[in-house]
């Protein structure tokens, strides 16, 4: 719980310290400016709070591993939702608004996650999940997109350490295996889960889990 608070904070006051300008360059997100990357959290903000307040009677079916849905194709930025994050940011036409409204919705999903029992079952994308297992799985969320957030932005903060660690870690039981350890934290993010392709020289370290990568987490 404590490393979600970390994660959506730091991204958050990320997002808050951006100047304007940031707001119209690429993302790491194909597709996606940087104020498409935004609006989304917003959308993941309002998931939070969605999923925190639909309880569950049924017994766990995922956990913060298998939470996620795992393919090997990319997305193109093309997916009708995706198009659809688009056009709805560029109808905040400040940076201003839109920040406004992320520190709005993402205040309240932050202070619901403090809240929130780690052991109540609730239910998301027809699946039963604990409240800790979920909000350990958007840890992965927050850090992943703070990657996206930073991409093309130099100087400006990525994500905490102690998330970047956890993420690998959680990868790495997707996986089924550990990525060398001449990968950092943010290599084996960004190279396992298809955000950039490896050098060859990484490739060669990968060995056979060089073929089975990207793992794209939806």
């Amino acid at each position: 719980m404590d490393l979600f608070s970390r994660s959506w904070t730091a991204l958050r006051t990320t997002v808050a310290e951006l100047a304007d300008d940031a707001f119209a360059r690429p993302s790491g997100c194909a597709g996606w400016l940087v104020r498409d990357l935004v609006c989304h959290l917003v959308i993941d903000a309002q998931d939070v709070l969605i999923t925190l307040v639909t309880p569950a009677a049924s017994e766990p079916t995922r956990d913060a591993v298998t939470y996620w849905e795992v393919s090997r194709t990319p997305p193109t930025g093309d997916d009708p939702l995706d198009a659809l994050t688009v056009r709805l940011a560029a109808a905040y036409g400040e940076p201003r608004l839109l920040n406004f409204h992320l520190d709005d919705v993402g205040s309240a999903a932050g202070r619901a996650a403090e809240l929130a029992d780690p052991g109540l079952r609730v239910g998301t994308r027809d699946q039963v999940i604990t409240a800790g297992d979920y909000l350990c799985a958007y840890v992965m969320e927050w850090t992943l997109h703070h990657l996206d957030l930073v991409a093309h932005l130099p100087g400006v903060a990525g994500p905490p350490a102690e998330g970047l660690a956890h993420c690998r870690e959680t990868l790495e039981r997707i996986a089924g295996t550990a990525f060398p350890a001449s990968f950092s934290d943010t290599d084996a993010l960004l190279v396992g889960t298809g955000r950039r392709a490896p050098t060859g020289e990484e490739r060669a370290a990968l060995g056979e889990l060089a073929a089975r990568i990207p793992f794209v987490l939806g």
